[in-house]
């Protein structure tokens, strides 16, 4: 059964409107030609993804999502996100954006990592960028 959970680790954090976000993420999904299988998105700490980051990816830096695919076929969308909601909100001062949409861009970047979408080169994060605003632009208000 296809499912999308929230969770938190190591701060008080609750996500509001989950069931549009769950619906969203279910639609952008089908839209990329993909279904869906299960997602976890995990909210937490800077410290908490840091120490993440150190121990799986062998990377010593902050940063606001780790996404692990954990899909079993071809076109099944499944892993676990991992968002940094304190990195989320820096990055939404920093870029002059309200907290939220830059929390939902994350989420979808997640899921378009998992869909197929890398962002290493320019090119390829001229893209994501491209995907991201497409996504967003479909969010209910």
């Amino acid at each position: 059964m296809a499912k999308i959970n929230f969770f938190t680790e190591d701060l008080d954090y609750t996500l509001k409107n989950k069931t549009s976000i769950r619906k969203w993420i279910a639609e952008s999904i089908k839209e990329e030609n993909c279904f869906l299988g299960e997602l976890n998105f995990i909210f937490c700490s800077d410290e908490y993804l840091l120490k993440i980051n150190q121990e799986y990816l062998k990377h010593d830096t902050y940063t606001d999502i780790i996404t692990f695919d954990n899909s079993e076929e071809e076109d099944e969308i499944s892993g676990d996100i991992f968002i940094s909601v304190e990195r989320v909100n820096e990055n939404a001062i920093e870029y002059k954006i309200d907290p939220n949409t830059e929390l939902k861009r994350v989420i979808i970047h997640g899921v378009l990592h998992l869909i197929g979408f890398p962002d290493k080169k320019p090119d390829e994060k001229k893209l994501m960028t491209a995907k991201e605003n497409h996504y967003l632009n479909k969010l209910p208000s």
